[in-house]
């Protein structure tokens, strides 16, 4: 028997819309989980975080203590870019799109920009000098993930796209020593992709421009670490956290051998404020975990679940056990969603 952690990120819902969304949610295996629980404990996230507290979990899983969120060298692995990985400083590059509000300019979630293969290939080719001319590789995984060697920039304060989507990206914005050096590469970047074959075709179709990169995630090789992680789905960095055989696994797969799982489903809805989608995706979190794992609990097949939740402003941890499902004084409902924090 084995204890198993299941983290969910953006599962506590907006404190104004919690009654009315917690009102149409039927999901009671989560209701009895969160309700017949051991312990259940609360935190308020540092507001000066610039990364959110999944992602602050998942840095601690696959980095060395201490060294913030790490995570390049790590998902460099997973791309066949491991042998590269082994020296140096590298960063993760993720192309995006910046767009104007009304008195600043917002980070667009990249989980709805399409970018092909063709073009991020394009792009990259045209943005690989100027990489290279302020620090050194530049190297190509997937449309949406590329990895950057900057060995004399490890200062960098970089914060994660996830943690800036919906707010003033000037807030958010690279800090410390090279954020000057690091805001000259990123204008030279958006004057090559400003006219480009690429972003042309793109406006004419009405997609989103391609004008800017993230840069973020900086990590020593020597950081990287191999940790037992499941990830169900999620974009190409966060996957490439977990082995091949553990990026789209099956609660069978996961209690045959368990090991901590994360669910990102809930983050773009909830990022996005689409709460008739957030809802969507919880009945299939409940569909397709919440209810196998508390079954296995009761079966003793797992002798303890741990729940992760958060949003950008608090985390709810809820440890349940079999002995404590046998609180039946305690009516099961999802009200913990709405009380704690």
């Amino acid at each position: 028997m084995n204890p198993m952690t299941v983290v969910l990120p953006f599962a506590l819902p907006p404190t104004e819309l919690a009654g009315d969304l917690i009102r149409v949610l039927e999901t009671p295996a989560f209701a009895t989980l969160l309700s017949r629980h051991k312990r259940l404990q609360t935190r308020i996230v540092d507001s000066e975080s610039r990364a959110l507290p999944h992602e602050i979990w998942l840095a601690q899983q696959t980095s060395q203590p201490g060294a913030g969120i790490a995570l390049a060298a790590r998902a460099m692995q997973a791309y066949a870019l491991g042998a590269a990985a082994q020296q140096g400083y590298w960063f993760m590059v993720q192309p995006c799109h910046l767009q104007l509000a009304r008195t600043h300019l917002l980070l667009a979630d990249q989980r709805h920009l399409n970018l092909s293969e063709a073009e991020s290939r394009a792009l990259y080719d045209s943005a690989r000098p100027s990489f290279e001319q302020h620090g050194g590789s530049l190297l190509y995984a997937t449309p949406q993930l590329w990895f950057w060697r900057a060995d004399g920039w490890a200062s960098l304060d970089t914060a994660t796209p996830d943690a800036a989507v919906t707010q003033n990206v000037a807030d958010w914005m690279p800090e410390g020593e090279h954020a000057r050096s690091c805001r000259r590469l990123q204008n030279e970047i958006q004057m090559a992709w400003h006219e480009h074959p690429v972003n042309q075709a793109r406006e004419a179709r009405g997609a989103a421009l391609i004008n800017a990169c993230w840069i973020w995630g900086g990590a020593e090789a020597a950081h990287a670490a191999r940790a037992p992680l499941a990830i169900a789905g999620g974009p190409d960095w966060m996957q490439a956290l977990a082995d091949s055989a553990w990026r789209q696994p099956d609660v069978q797969q996961l209690l045959a051998a368990p090991r901590p799982l994360l669910l990102p489903g809930l983050i773009g809805p909830a990022q996005a404020g689409e709460w008739s989608l957030w809802l969507e995706r919880m009945h299939a979190i409940e569909q397709e975990w919440l209810a196998p794992l508390l079954l296995a609990l009761r079966s003793g097949q797992l002798n303890q679940l741990t729940l992760l939740l958060n949003d950008r402003e608090r985390t709810l941890q809820v440890d349940c056990t079999r002995m404590g499902l046998h609180a039946f004084w305690r009516k099961c409902n999802l009200d913990n969603l709405i009380t704690q924090g």
